[in-house]
């Protein structure tokens, strides 16, 4: 038999994984701008101080997601950027002149 107080118990942890869940898709969804901007707020925040060690602790956490995210956008944007300059491959030939005329 369980108590009412291990009934809350139990339903608040439910709803602090589901939180964390939601959280965490919500923090995959952010834009690279928009990680950026609250890294730089929770960097802020940590240089000025003035809150307590639980706090620190969370807002650095949140600056490790945070520049988490900002990597991966970089890396995505940096990947792309490779492939756009790398060009479509064909098969001509690289020391043939493409403004040659072709009538010899």
């Amino acid at each position: 038999m369980t108590s009412k107080t291990d009934q809350a118990t139990d339903a608040a942890g439910a709803t602090d994984a589901a939180g964390a869940t939601e959280a965490a898709g919500a923090t995959d969804a952010l834009g690279y701008e928009q990680a950026r901007d609250e890294l730089i707020e929770v960097v802020r925040r940590l240089e000025t101080g003035g809150t307590t060690l639980e706090e620190s602790l969370a807002l650095w956490e949140r600056g490790e997601e945070l520049a988490k995210i900002c990597r991966r956008w970089l890396d995505g944007a940096r990947a792309r950027l490779d492939a756009a300059l790398a060009g479509p491959e064909t098969d001509a030939d690289p020391d043939e002149d493409p403004t040659a005329d072709d009538r010899a």
